[in-house]
């Protein structure tokens, strides 16, 4: 089992992988983890060692979670035949989660720092519909439609009744 969730920032992405890593055990990935500089904030890796990461860490595992904004390192991971969940939620569902978006200690040494950031986060959540880079909506979709391998794109929010293998409908034949 190898999965890849592509979607804009507040779409769930995270959520998504942790509660997929927990109910079928597999190991996860946050290209956040990659795509930037360790310790510092908004410095990009250059996108040869980010991609080098990426191709290492779906290599060294069977089973994984993979979870980002970044296109050009979802499609990384292509060469591994993941399933892919595109979340596409709409702009009001990405900016409610932002604001409620607990504190990630992993990105920011307080949770006070973490809201300083807050309004340049939602005007980047905004962004997303109108430009054209590799974490846009264009990205994003191009990178969907193109992939010819095991794909979902999901509109809606999932809920926490059900766990979320179940919620997205697949069955276990499909999960190997």
């Amino acid at each position: 089992m190898r999965i890849a969730i592509l979607g804009n920032s507040g779409s769930g992405k995270s959520t998504l992988a942790r509660r997929l890593a927990l109910r079928m055990q597999l190991q996860s990935l946050d290209l956040d983890s990659v795509a930037w500089e360790p310790n510092q904030i908004a410095v990009p890796r250059s996108p040869h060692a980010a991609a080098d990461d990426v191709r290492r860490f779906c290599a060294a595992h069977r089973r994984w979670v993979i979870e980002g904004c970044y296109a050009s390192l979802i499609r990384v991971s292509f060469e591994f035949q993941p399933r892919l969940v595109f979340l596409n939620p709409g702009e009001a569902r990405c900016l409610a989660n932002c604001r409620e978006r607990p504190w990630e200690p992993h990105k920011y040494p307080s949770k006070a720092e973490q809201d300083e950031r807050l309004p340049f986060l939602l005007s980047w959540v905004s962004s997303y519909y109108r430009r054209d880079d590799d974490m846009s909506l264009a990205a994003h979709q191009a990178c969907f439609d193109e992939y010819t391998g095991s794909k979902q794109e999901l509109n809606s929010v999932l809920s926490d009744e059900l766990p979320a293998d179940q919620e997205l409908g697949w069955s276990e034949a499909e999960l190997g």
